[in-house]
């Protein structure tokens, strides 16, 4: 069974679709299947070995171009083909950064509607590239936002449509009107493209399904996976690792460093800690110009607040960067204000033994098994997020069984290779119940 699946790139700047792409695609190849990842508008960035093909789909240049000057709809093969060049493309994805989600409206509809819409040139090309060259028995779309591909794609192929729900909600709440309300028109009406959906979690599924109007027997439940080889055998000794540095106690937060993440929060509980106990917050994440001022405001508000030594902001890192974060933390916070639809990086931070404190909405209630992982706190409550996290903090108990507690549901739940075989296994249903015998190839 061959299995596509096409992933948005992000501008240059690790993003958790791409992580959870790329470490899928990896497993199922890992465990003998016939899977290849291929980028739609511009590169992957990864933080791991990046498995995603040279050929980038639905080049952001010629989307652009045909969306904004309407000469380039009807340009031929030959036009075009420059602007798909992948230097271009990589150049072209660092300088994404300014694109707001409020300006997106326009584009997002016309992408959604498909064989209808301004880049139908480009997604005849992606149908006929898969047809011909490719051969897919399943295609699965990395988000919603790319649904309007659906219907070309199975009628060139015959393919099987998977398509994952990624956390799309933030960038669909910032879209003004009269763009929104058309767009969840055609998020509805592209779902019946779709044969199965995927969420990381029931939270968000039973979200989105509302939104989509998908009834919860289309959506499957599969948690994300990481590669275990990379995190301890064992959980951690998290007292020793205190004594180790003479008692100062360490947060981590990995997050992109954007409001929806909650950065902020973490900065406004900082100070209550401080005033008890020796600590400070160990923050990364992906940086994009239009979170700068975001950013500034963090580090604004921890001087305002006296807590400015003992914050930092470590931006983007690598993969030996984030390992080393986990290993030298004592809890890992994600306070995010609106509900999380993912959570990787706290899963992460599961697989390393470092306790979690979240936000008691979205992904979190079911990540942290009911707070047998890590603790909740009230959603926008700088004061509770104190709480929850001075609780951990000073209580080697408490630290050592929850951390112990997540450290093994990683490895029961959170496994790349589990996520794979549940892939498999979904890939395999979704033939039989729609069977390729019953479509054009």
């Amino acid at each position: 069974m061959k299995i596509v699946h096409l992933t948005a790139g992000a501008g240059g700047r690790i993003c958790g679709t791409c992580l959870h792409d790329n470490a899928l695609v990896k497993a199922l190849r890992s465990r003998g299947g016939d899977a290849i990842l291929v980028p739609a508008y511009v590169p992957t960035t990864t933080d791991e070995e990046n498995v995603a093909e040279h050929k980038v789909v639905m080049g952001g240049a010629n989307v652009w171009l045909q969306e904004h000057v309407p000469l380039f709809r009807h340009t031929p093969a030959f036009v075009d083909r420059p602007l798909d060049s992948r230097s271009l493309l990589k150049w072209l994805s660092g300088r994404t950064g300014s694109a707001r989600a409020a300006d997106l409206g326009p584009l997002t509809v016309s992408t959604l509607e498909g064989e209808h819409g301004r880049q139908r040139k480009e997604v005849a090309k992606l149908a006929r590239w898969l047809a011909s060259g490719v051969q897919p028995d399943v295609v699965h779309l990395s988000n919603v936002l790319l649904m309007g591909l659906a219907r070309s794609i199975r009628e060139a192929t015959g393919a099987a449509i998977v398509c994952s729900l990624s956390g799309e909600d933030v960038f669909l709440d910032a879209i003004p009107e009269p763009h929104r309300s058309r767009i969840d028109g055609l998020l509805r009406e592209r779902a019946a493209d779709v044969d199965r959906f995927v969420a990381f979690n029931g939270a968000f599924a039973a979200a989105m399904g509302q939104r989509l109007a998908v009834p919860p027997e289309r959506i499957a439940v599969i948690p994300h996976g990481v590669d275990l080889e990379a995190f301890p055998p064992e959980p951690p000794d998290l007292a020793a690792r205190r004594r180790a540095r003479g008692g100062r106690l360490v947060i981590g937060f990995l997050a992109r460093g954007c409001p929806e993440k909650g950065l902020d929060q973490l900065v406004r509980a900082l100070p209550t800690l401080a005033s008890r106990h020796d600590v400070e917050v160990i923050a990364a994440g992906a940086t994009i110009d239009t979170e700068r001022d975001y950013l500034a405001s963090c580090r604004a508000l921890a001087r305002d607040l006296g807590v400015a030594e003992r914050f930092r902001w470590l931006g983007q890192i690598d993969r030996p960067a984030k390992l080393e974060l986990f290993n030298s933390i004592d809890v890992f916070a994600l306070p995010t204000p609106r509900p999380e639809a993912k959570g990787l990086s706290a899963i992460e931070a599961l697989a390393a033994g470092v306790p979690v404190v979240a936000s008691n909405h979205g992904a979190f209630p079911e990540l942290l098994d009911g707070e047998q992982a890590g603790l909740l706190h009230e959603p926008g409550d700088p004061a509770d997020l104190a709480r929850a996290l001075a609780a951990v903090l000073t209580d080697d108990d408490v630290a050592g069984r929850l951390g112990g507690h997540g450290h093994a549901l990683a490895r029961s739940r959170h496994s790349s290779a589990a996520m794979a075989a549940a892939h498999e296994a979904l890939y395999r249903e979704i033939r039989v119940v729609d069977s390729p015998t019953s479509r054009p190839r």
